[in-house]
């Protein structure tokens, strides 16, 4: 009789082997560009990011790594069993007495002046080492013999608590004793073990094997377990600036350096978070035709009409209607009727600067962050689907600077380096002894912003101009010709030249629209100036949360393109 037993699943009992759970060939590699722009989002050019750095960031699949399981499982055990003994041989009851009695009779041998006598014996029976650091400054001479005993006492209470918090910690089970000196050792190994134990068990399930304190564990491993986890600790890394190469971060000199290629992969990834959330049966991002004289070409035909433009005939079928109506032969006589012509829908150009709010508010809750993610898929958004459209970033701050896509990221907030409570500055930047960097950068100039935004869309043929203003609240800084006033709190002169630079934009037909920004500082009269200054060029204001910042702003300048076209 055959024996119908399938012993499948005992080998893959004894191999660990699971066939369901193959991993993917096809799986996407782990995201390492998000990580390192997000570290230059943070912290600009000021800091490189490092490979342990970025090591950390990064999740990478276990199952890929041979040998990673089996390796980081022995090492486990073995920590465990070194925990499990210590824990198994010593007691905690007799060295905590001999602490507490070290501490006692040390404080019985002091004698502390006469008027602190007091306040010296409740701080040594409440046991609180600020009370003694106290007692110390009170006593205010270093070189006496109390004072000297002081830091004796502190020192002593300071082991006190070391042993009461290794008796809190950790359940001794067995009976051998420990001196201080004994018991602080083993305290400082047991929280080294623990610390090992986590990070082991992080490696195990994401692979990072960089955040493994290598020479902890090497106290105690043999050298042959450290040599096997070194080298896939080698081949990890190896993978790591692999997947980095691939994906646009070059690494030299110990750091990695962001790529166009890099930039280019973490804006798409920001447009997809973006429109994830549009549900396939609603209306797409990508803009109705509307059908006329227009310069970009459908599919769809239509029969030639008197003055349709002939660059835009389907040639193939026009010749095709010229042969069937006359038979094949030479010449081909084409008419009138024989004539199809491409239907084409208007792309009317879109003109927008977008000022970028970088002054030291903006550095609460990491709002800068938000901002310059924006600026990255705003320019993502308009280079892939839009790209006939005129985008011009400004960085705003106690001045205005235009500024280039690849720098936003660069982009950071302001120091504040005057802390009045009241400003009242003026500066003539017309003196050739002043220059910008003299200048308290940290201010609010809303209106150079608009100015300069003016200036660049008077450049533009198009009546589509629209100014994205990205703020936390009112302006503190204008210039009145060559002079510059910094002035808070914010004052009305400023809010006067700003609403002034506002209205030549609405007379030059450009839409200011406002995102407003939550700040701890933020009242009613900062949303009633959004408004005002939004109204009078017919604009909008926007409050937003600073996370969703980059999803209003697109989506917005989406629907606004599909206004446009409509």
């Amino acid at each position: 009789m055959t024996d119908k037993r399938l012993t499948g699943g005992i080998i893959h009992t004894y191999q660990k082997y699971d066939p369901k759970r193959i991993p993917d060939p096809m799986q996407p590699p782990p995201d390492l560009v998000s990580p390192a722009l997000n570290h230059m989002m943070y912290y600009g050019s000021m800091r490189e990011l490092t490979e342990e750095e970025l090591a950390r960031a990064i999740r990478l699949d276990p199952s890929q790594i041979a040998g990673l399981g089996p390796s980081l499982d022995a090492l486990l055990a073995m920590l465990e069993e070194r925990k499990r003994k210590i824990l198994t041989t010593y007691e905690t009851d007799s060295v905590r007495k001999k602490a507490r009695r070290s501490y006692r009779d040390y404080a019985k041998h002091m004698k502390p002046p006469r008027r602190v006598k007091d306040f010296f014996h409740q701080a040594v029976h409440e046991e609180q080492i600020y009370d003694l650091e106290r007692l110390w400054y009170k006593v205010n001479d270093d070189q006496s013999p109390f004072s000297q005993g002081l830091v004796q006492l502190v020192d002593r209470l300071g082991d006190k608590y070391e042993i009461d918090e290794l008796a809190a910690n950790y359940h001794f089970t067995g009976r051998t004793s420990m001196t201080i000196p004994e018991a602080l050792e083993i305290k400082a190994e047991l929280e080294k073990i623990d610390e090992l134990l986590k990070q082991m068990e992080e490696a195990r399930e994401t692979a990072q094997i960089a955040i493994i304190d290598m020479e902890a564990l090497s106290e105690f491993t043999q050298p042959g377990d450290m040599e096997t986890l070194e080298a896939l600790q080698k081949q990890v890394r190896d993978l790591m600036r692999e997947m980095a190469d691939q994906q646009g971060l070059e690494f030299s000199k110990g750091q990695f350096r962001l790529t166009p290629k890099a930039y280019r992969l973490f804006q798409s990834r920001i447009l997809e978070r973006i429109f994830s959330d549009l549900q396939a049966s609603r209306t797409g991002r990508h803009s109705g035709p509307v059908v006329g004289e227009g310069a970009v070409e459908l599919p769809s035909t239509k029969p030639y009409e008197f003055g349709d433009s002939v660059t835009n005939m389907d040639i193939v079928q026009s010749f095709t209607n010229a042969i069937l109506r006359d038979g094949p032969g030479l010449p081909i006589q084409l008419k009138s009727d024989d004539l199809v012509i491409h239907k084409t829908r208007n792309a009317p150009k879109c003109a927008t600067t977008v000022l970028m709010d970088m002054s030291g508010s903006m550095r609460y809750e990491g709002q800068y962050v938000n901002v310059k993610q924006m600026g990255l898929a705003l320019e993502a958004l308009i280079r892939g689907e839009f790209p006939g459209d005129y985008l011009q970033f400004i960085e705003m701050y106690s001045f205005a600077k235009p500024r280039t896509a690849g720098e936003i990221v660069e982009l950071m907030p302001k120091p504040v380096t005057i802390f009045d409570p009241v400003v009242r500055l003026k500066v003539d930047m017309s003196d050739e002894q002043i220059s910008e960097q003299m200048v308290p950068p940290h201010f609010t100039n809303i209106q150079h912003g608009l100015q300069l935004s003016r200036h660049f869309l008077s450049t533009q043929d198009t009546p589509n101009r629209q100014i994205i203003l990205i703020t936390d609240g009112l302006p503190t800084a204008h210039f009145e010709g060559e002079m510059l006033y910094l002035l808070y709190p914010p004052d009305p002169q400023t809010e006067a030249a700003t609403m002034r630079e506002a209205h030549l934009c609405q007379r030059e037909g450009i839409t200011i629209n406002i995102f407003l920004i939550p700040s701890w500082s933020q009242s009613s009269e900062d949303i009633q100036f959004a408004h005002r200054l939004a109204e009078a060029t017919q604009g909008r204001v926007f409050f937003t949360a600073g996370r969703d910042l980059d999803r209003y702003v697109v989506w917005d300048y989406v629907k606004q393109r599909r206004d446009i076209i409509s």
